[in-house]
């Protein structure tokens, strides 16, 4: 046999032989596929016998998987499950684009979301499949078509526009500020204050802007942004949080503005690959977003944070 060839089984052999290894019995494997108790064990052994290893231990009570099989049944289960999704997609797909994006959870709840049943109604025939990351990832292994990023335009990988840029704003609960009267941003810096893991430059950055040394210690750090708003509405500290992000808490007043805002080098991207001619789902959205941005930007709103 062709090596190339044997490295490659017949789907039907590898679906007998994943249908036995995830359910322990000819029987019910043959029930899951249709098929005969004796078409199911023809399939595995020539299965076994293209590989030229055992997979299964057959015995007259009971059948179970040599090591070697056990191995195999869990390094083909996710191509086979990727197999069975793409088939789906291809079956039920009937003339839609589809677009598949990676986007960040506050920015995705607060700022898009809101906005998409414009591109929907703009674009009926683009499906779109929403996931949710946070950092960096590789889009392709992901199945994802782009991605909203958070930060620099530094995305391996990734060609980056820019949809808007962040303003931060430092802002406490009105019983945190009863408590601790906040009346210079000397005063904050003594003060208990809230952050991000990963953005742990911001608040040294702010105060830096205003000619002020931070005290060190006295922050509670958390994963993401809106974790620390509530963390903040509950009056556990300071926050340093983008405009946008805490647009309803500012108009309720479960937050207040405790200094001015400012904009603090990271921004909100479209990623695409790089060095790809973009699909025209792509190209359409990233039109759409770029353009639903800017008039945000124009009104004074900006991006919520991840």
């Amino acid at each position: 046999m062709n090596p190339q060839r044997r490295l490659l089984p017949s789907l039907s052999a590898l679906a007998a032989f994943d249908a036995l290894a995830r359910t322990g019995s000819f029987t019910h494997a043959a029930g899951m596929l249709d098929l005969t108790q004796g078409a199911v064990s023809r399939q595995v052994a020539a299965l076994e016998e293209q590989l030229g290893v055992r997979l299964v231990e057959r015995n007259s009570r009971r059948v179970a998987l040599t090591r070697a099989g056990e191995r195999y049944s869990t390094e083909i289960a996710g191509a086979l499950e990727t197999i069975r999704k793409a088939s789906l997609r291809a079956m039920t797909r009937t003339g839609k684009a589809e677009l598949n994006l990676a986007i960040l959870p506050t920015f995705g709840t607060r700022w898009l979301m809101p906005r998409i049943p414009e591109f929907v109604r703009a674009h009926p025939q683009i499906t779109l499949n929403f996931t949710t990351r946070i950092g960096w990832f590789n889009l392709a292994e992901t199945g994802s078509d782009a991605a909203i990023h958070v930060g620099r335009p530094d995305w391996p990988g990734g060609t980056c526009t820019l949809l808007m840029e962040e303003r931060v704003m430092p802002v406490a609960a009105p019983g945190f500020l009863a408590r601790h009267p906040v009346k210079t941003p000397g005063d904050m810096a003594q003060l208990a204050r809230l952050d991000l893991h990963s953005r742990a430059e911001a608040w040294p950055e702010w105060f830096a802007a205003r000619g002020l040394h931070m005290r060190a210690g006295g922050i509670m750090a958390f994963e993401q942004f809106a974790t620390l708003t509530q963390a903040c509405v509950a009056g556990l500290g300071l926050a340093l949080l983008p405009e946008f992000l805490i647009g309803p808490e500012l108009e309720s007043g479960a937050l207040l503005p405790v200094g001015p805002a400012q904009r603090n080098g990271s921004g909100y991207y479209f990623v695409e690959p790089e060095g790809q001619n973009a699909p025209a789902p792509v190209a359409a959205f990233r039109d759409w977003l770029c353009e639903t941005a800017g008039k945000g930007s124009a009104s004074g709103t900006e991006a919520a944070g991840h």
